[in-house]
């Protein structure tokens, strides 16, 4: 009767590692409602590494340490889904013990004959000698190879997305400033005659956008990986307050842009509120200060009205992100 009880236990368990895997890493885009294990898993980890982080006096050494997570984070996947492929093994290789030669003699030697089989450091004490131990064994064996070509493969696209992710947000820096912000966006556009320059910001963000919103959503340990941007915002200005021949780019890359948030907002069951998160005041020295660069700005009221119409679709959501990764927000006016 135990026997029996750890072969479908040791099988449930597996079965449901399995899922995971596929779910979390073959998986090549987001499944709607997936069940995912050791997502599940992650978050309460990174609840526990952020208040951590928090507590540290220096800004440098928080950074560091909160910037290190996405790369622990990987390798901890990994290792929950090997203990966890251990454990399952060892309960079905227990089961069977009457198959094995010399039987095992308790749970901890089935769990050593599971652990040496997966890596694979099998050193022939224990030989499977019925046809259920030899298949298990087998197959654990298997699981191994397919595991460890996981993690290469994943490790691969990981810092490939994010590699490709941060190109465009380095490269934002020498037209936004450091750290970037939408206003200076557009001022410094306007100060260097860069309006084609600007256009090709909007076009070149809005592929960026699309490409996190698919890479980002089916590997969301990649959010861990920090970087921050604003040109949302200055997409946001184009669009509401300022009349500028970057409109057209502007509204196809804020779609995207929103599409992105939208989706993230799912992934993490962020609540929407119908708030710009920006100030009124704030919002007239930013227009006074796009006038002063050379730009024909709309009527306040009316800009404004605007301007909280389309930044409180984004708005909230990505400062509920920012708080929950711990990420200072982009600036809204540079220096």
């Amino acid at each position: 009767m135990v026997a029996t009880l750890e072969v479908i236990g040791g099988l449930v368990l597996c079965l449901i590692i399995f899922y995971d895997l596929f779910q979390s890493v073959v998986l090549p885009r987001p499944a709607v409602n997936k069940f995912a294990l050791v997502r599940f898993v992650l978050r309460r980890i990174w609840v526990g590494w952020r208040w951590l982080g928090n507590r540290m006096s220096s800004i440098s050494r928080r950074e560091t340490w909160l910037a290190a997570f996405g790369p622990v984070g990987v390798l901890t996947m990994f290792g929950l889904w090997g203990l966890a492929l251990v454990l399952g093994y060892s309960l079905l290789i227990d089961g069977l013990r009457d198959q094995i030669h010399p039987p095992p003699a308790n749970f901890g030697t089935s769990l050593y004959f599971s652990a040496t089989t997966l890596v694979p450091l099998s050193y022939g004490d224990l030989v499977p000698i019925g046809e259920g131990a030899r298949f298990v064994i087998f197959a654990e064996s298997a699981t191994g190879v397919i595991l460890a070509a996981l993690a290469i493969t994943l490790l691969f696209s990981l810092y490939g997305s994010f590699q490709a992710r941060e190109e465009s947000v380095v490269t934002l820096d020498a037209i936004a400033g450091a750290p970037p912000s939408g206003v200076q966006l557009l001022e410094n556009a306007a100060e260097h005659g860069m309006h084609e320059e600007l256009v090709s910001t909007f076009d070149e963000w809005r592929k960026w956008a699309a490409m996190v919103l698919e890479s980002h959503l089916a590997y969301p340990i990649l959010l861990f990986f920090r970087s921050s941007g604003a040109v949302m915002d200055a997409a946001t200005l184009v669009m509401s307050t300022v009349d500028d021949k970057s409109e057209g780019s502007a509204r196809l890359m804020a779609k995207v842009g929103n599409h992105l948030v939208e989706d993230l907002a799912w992934y993490f069951n962020y609540r929407r509120f119908d708030d710009p998160i920006v100030e009124r005041s704030e919002f007239d020295q930013a227009r006074e200060r796009l006038g002063k660069a050379g730009y024909r700005c709309h009527g306040s009221e009316d800009a404004w009205k605007e301007f909280a119409r389309l930044r409180s679709r984004y708005a909230s959501p990505l400062n509920q992100l920012a708080q929950q990764l711990s990420i200072i927000p982009a600036q809204w006016i540079g220096d």
